[in-house]
């Protein structure tokens, strides 16, 4: 059993009561209070005027973020933290305000994870996003690449291989660093064609075109075009039931040469599927949201590597920020 501390009554109050914090960031973020403000100096009257807010409600608002450390009031006027400069203003290489995004929009859904538990389905229809919703999952999801590829491009060796699949890749943020870190390797994205325009937009953006292909396809109900010697699957699983997931592993494996490597990168839970605490607590995200999605343990993904003919099966040693791991395999 994981060791969780002590639950004492302000303890219990403080989790119950969190989303109230999450509330106060994701309004800051959807207002872009952090952009707004940038390298100035504003106070509630400047704040309000330029957003066309009610001046209580962004006064209030501005003391709150102020309270939590994003802004810093200073006579009456605010200033952003060097957290929030780097994290929350767009612009930044570091911004992460898409994924907070992201997370606002999933909070009706996770209001009714109860109805989820007792019916076992979710609440939400899986692929309903209007353009705002897609934006902010894909842009989150480059968000959260950016922190976590430019490191672990180099440390994987991937000498002397040749063509990468980043299968269900979005933008592609991690082809396009497995590239940057390999000058000889050139890759292919393949995702659902709405990925599309990002994930162009993004190789472009790295002067990458040349190297990096996009290749609309539904891993689910098309077969996998192409020969490669490295497949990359990032966060493909978690939202497929085991079934689906066996299925894309040996699609994957199918388009591999001999010798090909294939690396599944997701929020790995501990064989008795009680931790770590954020692959455990997303794997009720995947319940409120998709039909068959969870958080996977290290044995469920090695057999389901090893059913589609991999070898050699290893933990690398990387442990990302949410603790997401990484399982290789030799075909």
């Amino acid at each position: 059993m994981m060791d969780v501390g002590e639950w004492t009554a302000g303890r219990l109050l403080g989790v119950s009561g969190s989303y109230w914090q999450a509330c106060t960031l994701h309004a800051g973020v959807k207002l872009d209070i952090f952009t707004l403000i940038g390298t100035d100096e504003m106070n509630a009257d400047q704040v309000a005027g330029a957003l066309e807010c009610d001046v209580r409600g962004i006064n209030s608002l501005l003391n709150a973020l102020s309270s939590m450390g994003l802004l810093v009031k200073k006579q009456g006027r605010y200033v952003n933290t060097e957290a929030s400069m780097s994290y929350l203003v767009k612009g930044s290489p570091h911004y992460l305000g898409y994924m907070v995004m992201h997370h606002h929009n999933l909070v009706e859904a996770w209001s009714h994870l109860d109805n989820a538990v007792r019916s076992g389905r979710p609440v939400r229809k899986r692929g309903v996003f209007d353009d705002a919703e897609r934006e902010s999952f894909l842009m989150g999801m480059f968000n959260m690449a950016m922190g976590i590829a430019p490191r672990l491009a180099g440390d994987i060796d991937l000498e002397g291989r040749s063509r990468l699949l980043d299968l269900g890749g979005g933008p592609g943020t991690y082809a396009i660093h497995f590239c940057l870190a390999n000058p000889e390797l050139k890759g292919t994205v393949a995702d659902l064609s709405t990925s599309r325009p990002f994930a162009e937009k993004t190789i472009s953006q790295f002067g990458l075109s040349d190297r990096i292909d996009f290749v609309p396809c539904n891993y689910l109900k098309e077969d996998i075009n192409g020969i490669y010697d490295v497949a990359w699957l990032s966060h493909v699983l978690h939202g497929e039931g085991p079934e689906e997931c066996q299925m894309i592993i040996n699609k994957a494996a199918s388009v591999l040469e001999p010798g090909g490597m294939m690396m599944i990168h997701d929020f790995i839970l501990n064989d008795k599927s009680d931790g770590p605490l954020f692959p455990a607590i997303f794997s009720l995200n995947m319940l409120v949201n998709t039909d068959k999605g969870r958080s996977y343990t290290e044995s469920q993904i090695r057999e389901m590597m090893t059913n589609a003919g991999l070898r050699n099966i290893e933990r690398l040693p990387f442990k990302g920020p949410t603790e997401s791991g990484i399982l290789s395999g030799v075909l």
